[in-house]
């Protein structure tokens, strides 16, 4: 069997655990590493890879799994999707999801490429939970509450502003969808916690969200990469009302995210040139193995 040779883009924590989710598939290989710094300060637990600071560098890449923050997403899958390469991403602003689907849409259908976007835990998987919980009771209200936990995205955000040396964003449910963000930084020398505060509000990651700002000695003294999910749908099944269900997780939020990414990787290969999300993928193209045995086994 052919294996699917892919490449992962950045190497924080999601490309970290994305690497190990990789070397536990045995249906994959990894093509190399693609940082800023290319191989310079080469990490030790990468010494069997190729580690370059651009793709083309690599050799037969399938699949580019985009282990960078959200708002680097599109610009990494312009340039890597003309190479004919598939990506990968999990980005994570569920208001802009629909307009970048459309904007990676041509280039995949141009390039005989596939992209999967929005494919972490939330948006990506618990997605897929909240559509089948849909057809289940199609009328009615869902709820999606999240944590107690850190948030990587929200995380990125913050260290991204002026004065903020280090910074944890942690998500608290407050029930019924409604959640409260509390951020601990490490400001820069000089840095008035009131400017980043203020810049942290403003920002789209934030500004819906009753949000608090601390600062700390050390962030990484509180942090905690442990997260979750709680997901409630309350509704009616033809004219029967009162049906209700839930599900629920708690995880590692970067290692689950670095999976999912793998698994999406794998789907890729499966699909026809286009931009998807993961609600629009079968998800028995995300496992591993003969269809015929996992219909076998799970059916």
């Amino acid at each position: 069997m052919k294996k699917i040779r892919a490449a992962v883009v950045g190497y924080g924590n999601i490309g970290r655990y994305a690497i190990e989710a990789l070397e536990a598939a045995e249906d994959f290989e990894i093509a190399g590493v693609v940082r800023r710094n290319g191989a310079e300060n080469k990490p030790a637990e990468l010494a069997a890879y190729d580690v370059v600071k651009d793709i083309t560098e690599l050799k037969d890449v399938d699949v580019a799994i985009l282990a960078t923050p959200t708002r680097s997403c599109e610009d990494y899958a312009n340039k890597i999707l003309p190479l004919g390469i598939n990506t990968v991403d999990s980005f994570d602003i569920h208001t802009s999801i629909v307009d970048y689907r459309a904007a990676l849409m041509p280039v995949c259908k141009e390039n005989g490429a596939v992209a999967v976007i929005a494919a972490g835990w939330d948006p990506g998987s618990d997605s897929i939970v909240r559509s089948l919980m849909q057809s289940l009771a199609p009328k009615g209200l869902s709820y999606t509450n999240f944590g107690p936990g850190m948030s990587m995205g929200h995380s990125v955000c913050v260290r991204s502003k002026a004065g903020v040396k280090n910074a944890l964003s942690m998500t608290i449910p407050l029930g019924e969808g409604i959640h409260r963000r509390m951020v601990y930084v490490e400001l820069e020398d000089g840095a008035s916690l009131d400017e980043v505060t203020a810049a942290i509000k403003a920002d789209p990651y934030f500004s819906h969200d009753e949000t608090h700002v601390f600062a700390v000695d050390s962030v990484d003294a509180v942090r905690d990469m442990g997260h979750g999910v709680n997901l409630v749908r309350k509704g009616v099944s033809g004219k029967t009302q009162n049906q209700r269900l839930e599900f629920n997780m708690s995880i590692n939020n970067p290692a689950l995210t670095g999976q999912v990414l793998v698994n999406v990787a794998r789907a890729s290969m499966r699909q026809q040139p286009g931009c998807y999300t993961m609600i629009e993928i079968p998800v028995i193209d995300m496992l591993p193995g003969d269809r015929e045995k996992l219909i076998g086994q799970l059916v």
